[in-house]
């Protein structure tokens, strides 16, 4: 927010220099990002701000000084026409030592070229010959030294200035018309110069994003007196009862309204010295009536609008109209002060009458019943805003205004009542008229302040500083809250201005945090902390999941983390373009950041293909895995089930391109199976794969996964179809989907360890014959559970089918190890094993020694 050094005047005396100003200011919260010298004269040294890292970081300064000597106020005496450019008038001036004759193609000048001497002379900002001045016709801030020429003929070396030329502001299409109080000759810094300060106003103290509030803030910093403005009025028109009537139909969406009525004002720019404030301030001014209304939402922090009562007695068949804040209705539009036709949302306040939309509540006004040069009769309003909503209201529309910016961060209901009076009171000031006696002011549901107890134990316990009762009660005081003395007990009442103070426990860390600021961070000595450490607690289920996360990495994949924000249309992509979409109901967003994400994800796989999709046209080797949650509604309650799953992807070749050579052969389904199954032994867990039909896969290329006869995933190679559909190369993709919570669960608390065996083992191959529908797991599993455990290592190692094996037959030829941790086995024992071993396989499965 930017913020003029000569308004915080207006409301606090400051004599610290801008230097230490600008580092309490920053210490206090109010960080000063930039400070900006208007025509004073820029520091010597660097400005320190804020500490980042250990330490300081300079504030940034710009700006320009204005000669005293160079730079004065001037006054045009005549406007009269360039004898060879009609673009171009001379002007004959006063710089208060004599008259000059000045070139200059100001437009705000040509309604006067021709017309004799003037009857009321214009005082300007005048810059003589050598004064530095910027270009006012040149982008960014370029410095220029005036110097003698001739331009068109005439001899030009000074200048009357527009606010660009002196820093002031980006305007350049005419000259500054200073007020009537200015005096020639005088040096114009010492007549406006100013600093401005550029502090950021974060949420927690959106209180402060206004002159008064930053001036509060101030005051309470040196201990000078804060100058409240007044909200006096005076009542000079008739009453405003039962000229204008009021309903609010949603107290909860608009606690407060306020409404103040003015007739007879007169539409013309604002005085200079008001424009100034404004552009200094970062507003662009319109009128008197619009200038005033910004310049109270400046000042105080409480944004105005106004209608034009004319207006709206005529939209009401001329008799008084009735002012409604409610929800917009079904298809309701209206057309805004930018010129924009809006669809107004259901969830969307507006301020209507009885004919309909009038403006967005606290974010823009509509373009019908806006002030313009007709205006004479101006209605104001002031109020209070559901901050969530008009958050989600400028979300929707995509729509941000001074005003929104400070209803989305909390105004209190009491700054409406204010607002609205100081408001008819500097219209009265810029625009005549008569204010009608009295306000309309609906305030349905009142706000309580909060009440909060603290001790200076409590202070000592938080900060690690003795702060007497006295001392404490001082510094919230010059913050405004009202404070109560019992004993060491102070009753602390918040002020009116504030919603940032909670309840209870809360409202005691509130309070402190204050105290802190105050009193000074830099003040606040290291201590030792004296509470006892509470106990340390593990977290089984993050350690596990960690756990899991090292494994995988371990294995040569990378993790990736998506959007858990989706749509229903980029989920349909893992199943092929025939197969029905997913029919379940989607977690919905009330207030999506794109309009692609607007749900949150049923799939995790679909996520991680959408990286594989983006990372596959740049790189040829992909092996990725994520874990996450996915969304899916309950059957009870309000809120989704989120179970945790694990995604593994690959594509690509088997291995990196090195030097020494490489597996450039394409990762396919065992690849995957091979990375599940090391994940499964190093978190000792068993599982078994089934052939499966799984519509995002590849026939014949997919399985289940089981844990304990329980699915806890798929795994396989992804269907052309759904390839195409996330326009995958046509190298193959393998993806695994797993249910990570069941896997967590299943994990056991520890494992046996044996040791190194000191006998030597026996190893034999066997091949065996067997049906071609017996799957391999099976014949390994009954291997083990025959061999018993002198069997320690079973491993296929060769899949036939050719001309030596019958038709529907396959071969199966497996590695095993037999040994005994306590001896050397003998021969004889190996061949009882196997002979039981191959007596098995006959039996159950049929199985045959191959020859």
């Amino acid at each position: 927010m930017e913020t003029p050094l000569s308004w915080l005047k207006d409301f606090v005396e400051i004599e610290l220099p801008i230097a230490e100003l600008v580092h309490r200011l920053t210490l206090a919260g109010l960080e000063v990002e930039e400070v900006r010298f208007v025509g004073l004269p820029l520091p010597t040294a660097n400005i320190e701000g804020h500490t980042s890292g250990g330490r300081q970081v300079e504030t940034n300064v710009t700006g320009l000084a204005w000669d005293p000597e160079k730079i004065v106020v001037g006054a045009i005496l005549e406007v009269m026409p360039h004898p060879d450019a009609d673009r171009l008038v001379l002007c004959r001036l006063d710089d208060g030592t004599q008259e000059h004759i000045v070139l200059t193609g100001a437009p705000n000048l040509f309604p006067y070229k021709g017309q004799g001497p003037l009857e009321q002379p214009f005082k300007v900002a005048y810059a003589r010959e050598g004064a530095q001045i910027f270009y006012g016709h040149k982008p960014g801030h370029e410095l220029m030294t005036l110097k003698r020429t001739k331009i068109r003929g005439i001899e030009s070396f000074s200048m009357a200035c527009s606010e660009k030329e002196l820093g002031i502001s980006d305007e350049h299409e005419g000259i500054i018309i200073l007020d009537d109080d200015a005096s020639v000759g005088m040096s114009l810094v010492d007549y406006m110069g100013d600093v401005v300060l550029d502090i950021a106003i974060t949420p927690n103290i959106a209180r402060n994003a206004n002159i008064l509030g930053v001036a509060r803030e101030i005051a309470a910093l040196t201990g000078a007196r804060l100058k409240e403005p007044s909200y006096e009025v005076e009542w000079s028109g008739p009453p405003i009862e039962g000229r204008v009537y009021l309903e609010i139909r949603s107290p909860e969406l608009n606690p407060r309204f306020v409404l103040g009525l003015i007739e007879g004002v007169k539409i013309a720019p604002s005085p200079y010295w008001v424009q100034r404030r404004l552009r200094l301030a970062g507003m662009r001014p319109i009128n008197n009536i619009v200038d005033a209304t910004n310049y109270v939402m400046l000042e105080l922090g409480e944004p105005l609008h106004a209608f034009d009562y004319d207006v709206l007695v005529e939209r009401a068949g001329g008799e008084p109209p009735t002012i409604l804040t409610r929800l917009a209705e079904p298809d309701e539009r209206l057309t805004t002060l930018d010129g924009v036709d809006r669809e107004l949302d259901d969830f969307t306040v507006l301020v209507a009458d009885s004919v309909g939309a009038l403006s967005i509540a606290g974010v823009m006004g509509g373009e019908e019943s806006e002030v313009s040069e007709r205006t004479t009769s101006m209605l104001l309003e002031g109020a209070a805003w559901n901050f969530i909503n008009i958050r989600r209201t400028t979300a929707s529309q995509r729509l941000i205004s001074d005003a929104s910016y400070r209803f989305e961060r909390g105004v209190h209901p009491a700054m409406a009542e204010r607002g609205v009076r100081r408001g008819l009171t500097f219209v009265a000031q810029l625009a005549g008229g008569e204010i009608a006696e009295g306000l309309v002011d609906a305030y349905p549901l009142p706000l309580v302040d909060s009440t909060v107890e603290i001790t200076p134990n409590d202070v000592e316990r938080w900060l690690g500083i003795r702060l007497e009762v006295s001392e404490i009660a001082d510094i919230l005081s010059r913050l405004d809250f009202k404070v109560e003395v019992e004993g060491q007990t102070l009753r602390v009442m918040t002020p009116d201005h504030r919603l940032d103070i909670g309840q209870g426990v809360i409202g005691q860390a509130d309070l402190i945090e204050e105290i802190a600021r105050i009193y000074g961070y830099d003040r606040i000595p290291e201590t030792q902390i004296a509470d006892t450490i509470p106990p340390q607690y593990g977290n089984p289920q993050l350690e596990r999941e960690e756990r899991v996360r090292d494994l995988l990495v371990g294995l040569g994949l990378q993790e990736v983390v998506t959007y858990r924000l989706t749509s229903p249309e980029r989920e349909m992509r893992v199943l092929p373009p025939e197969m029905p979409p997913d029919d379940r109901p989607y977690v919905g967003l009330a207030n999506p950041i794109t309009s692609d994400r607007v749900v949150m994800r049923h799939s995790l796989l679909a996520s991680v293909l959408e990286i594989v999709e983006r990372n596959a046209r740049i790189r040829d080797r992909i092996s990725v895995f994520e874990i996450g949650q996915v969304y899916l509604m309950a059957e009870e309650g309000e809120l989704p089930e989120e179970p945790l799953r694990l995604v593994i992807a690959l594509s690509g070749p088997r291995s990196p391109l090195t030097w020494q050579g490489s597996d450039r052969g394409p990762m396919d389904f065992y690849d995957l199976k091979g990375l599940v199954d090391e994940l499964m032994t190093a978190l000792h867990l068993g599982v078994q794969y089934e052939p499966m039909e799984h519509p995002t896969f590849h026939p014949g290329k997919c399985a289940r996964v089981l844990l304990s006869e329980r699915q806890v995933g798929v795994l396989g190679e992804l269907h052309p179809k759904v390839g195409e559909r996330f326009d995958l190369p046509e190298k193959p993709v393998v993806a695994a989907e797993l249910d990570l919570e069941v896997i967590l669960e299943s994990m056991p608390e520890s494992h046996a360890v044996e040791p190194v065996p000191a006998f030597p083992p026996v190893l034999e191959d066997l091949a065996v014959v067997v049906d071609e529908e017996v799957p391999a797991n099976e014949v390994e599993a009954l291997l083990r559970r025959t061999g018993g455990r002198l069997l320690i290592e079973v491993t296929l190692f060769d899949l036939y089918r050719g001309e030596q094996i019958p038709e529907g037959k396959k071969s199966l030829a497996y590695s095993l190890v037999y040994q005994a941790p306590d001896r050397t086995l003998t021969d004889e024992e190996v061949a009882k094993i196997r002979a039981r071993v191959i007596k098995k396989l006959e039996s159950e499965l049929g199985a045959k020694l191959r020859d």
